[in-house]
């Protein structure tokens, strides 16, 4: 018995790590597709994108393991919902990946034409993203639901960023409608910055369920705030 429950927290250990590595290629990606965007280095892009399927490939590992763990070792209490939390967390990883190759596809469609405004309050918005998204991977590894709580809390500082852009923006392209197609480039860059705090705040309220078996919706706001668009969780 002690051996099967060792190799058990071996393989739930192996999970762990596989996360980690996800979130190590999700951030990178990020970083990636903002430096294409504002470097105009469309082979750095195309390079993101590519590496995207990896991160999709990686998640499917992760949800296989998952469900292998819950087939045959039948977990109970906190290692159950470990498991069940990895799944959730590898799919919103995944989903960020999915964020973090789509800026790179607008820096493509943008290609070599100047940029209708600085690019210093997006680059902003992912600093922050960044910051939050390494937070919970920290959180995630220390198990720590009151730093998790603290990462969801940096999400308002993120959503304030995406409205000054919005505003900024939308000036823009009413002062010059001339620009009205390079501003929504910038404005769909934005929405995928601010959706990388939403699933930041998804995988907090996962490792919080982990820790304390309380599992609640912690960006109820966002439905408030985005009322009749469409929802991609």
């Amino acid at each position: 018995m002690k051996g099967i429950r060792e190799t058990f927290h071996h393989r739930l250990d192996q999970l762990s790590q596989d996360l980690v590595r996800i979130g190590s290629l999700v951030d990178e990606a990020i970083e990636q597709g903002m430096r294409a965007l504002t470097t105009r280095d469309l082979t750095l892009a195309r390079q993101v994108i590519t590496n995207d399927r990896v991160i999709n490939a990686m998640r499917y590992q992760v949800e296989e393991q998952a469900y292998a763990l819950l087939a045959t070792q039948q977990p109970m209490a906190r290692d159950l919902r470990q498991i069940v939390a990895a799944i959730s967390i590898a799919t919103n990883m995944e989903r960020m990946g999915d964020h973090a190759a789509g800026i790179a596809q607008l820096a493509i469609r943008i290609g070599e034409a100047p940029l209708v405004k600085p690019p210093n309050d997006l680059l902003h918005m992912a600093e922050a993203a960044r910051r939050m998204f390494r937070q919970s991977l920290d959180a995630y590894l220390a198990g720590d639901p009151v730093l998790a709580r603290s990462v969801v809390d940096q999400d308002d500082e993120l959503d304030l960023l995406h409205r000054q852009v919005l505003e900024e923006l939308i000036h823009v392209m009413v002062e010059d409608p001339s620009t009205v197609t390079s501003a929504t480039y910038l404005l769909w860059v934005a929405h995928n910055l601010e959706r990388l705090g939403d699933r930041t705040t998804n995988i907090c309220e996962r490792i919080i369920y982990v820790a304390t078996g309380e599992l609640a919706d912690l960006d109820a706001s966002y439905d408030e705030l985005e009322t009749g668009s469409v929802h991609d969780d």
